[in-house]
């Protein structure tokens, strides 16, 4: 498998900072209605996923424990319902103002790394612009950047354990990983896989 530094941490924040100013670009051309269209993640609207990255740039321990507790210990309904809350309560142009004002940020939250922001920017954008039918390219040094990092750990996707049996090889660089009947794509469509966004049978099927 190719190693993760093909990058170094600057050049990830570079890149996270460029992510964020084109999904920022991106959000300021959609029309209202638009904010409240369903993703591509299960009960978070437009408006939710933006929240959600806007809140993360600034995520710190105190701030995860106070949402933990609040979700009786369950992170995935922490991140959440703390994404959905303040959707709710934060007009559309304060949602793109705090959006734009994380460009420069470059903190991670205990426990993840610069490619961890990266890789939530990148999946993160598709999950907008794909149910809205909007072009929106990622970077493929990015999006390399981004699989190693999920195919080098567990949680939360368990790339390894639930695509076992299958050999990923991205056709635009040279990032290879698993043992198995090859999936040969671009990095970004391998990047929505191992995600969860595309299902493996749909690849294999094309």
């Amino acid at each position: 498998m190719t190693e993760n530094h093909t990058m170094t941490d600057s050049q990830i924040w570079d890149a996270v900072a460029a992510e964020r100013r084109s999904l920022h670009a991106l959000l300021t051309e959609l029309p209202e209605s638009a904010w409240d269209h369903q993703s591509l993640c299960a009960d978070w609207r437009v408006r939710d996923v933006v929240a959600h990255v806007a809140l993360s740039a600034h995520a710190n321990l105190t701030w995860i424990l106070r949402e933990l507790l609040r979700a009786r210990g369950n992170l995935d309904r922490a991140i959440r319902d703390t994404a959905i809350r303040h959707a709710d309560r934060t007009p559309t142009p304060e949602l793109l103002a705090e959006l734009q004002a994380t460009i420069p940020t470059r903190t991670t939250a205990l426990g993840t790394t610069p490619a961890d922001r990266l890789m939530d920017l990148l999946v993160h954008g598709q999950d907008i612009a794909v149910p809205l039918n909007l072009p929106y390219e990622m970077p493929t040094p990015a999006a390399q950047v981004a699989l190693n990092r999920i195919w080098t750990t567990s949680a939360p996707f368990h790339a390894r354990k639930k695509l076992r049996g299958y050999h990923l090889s991205a056709t635009d660089t040279d990032w290879a990983a698993g043992h198995g009947k090859t999936i040969a794509a671009p990095a970004a469509t391998l990047l929505m896989l191992v995600t969860g966004r595309i299902d493996v049978e749909a690849i294999v099927q094309n």
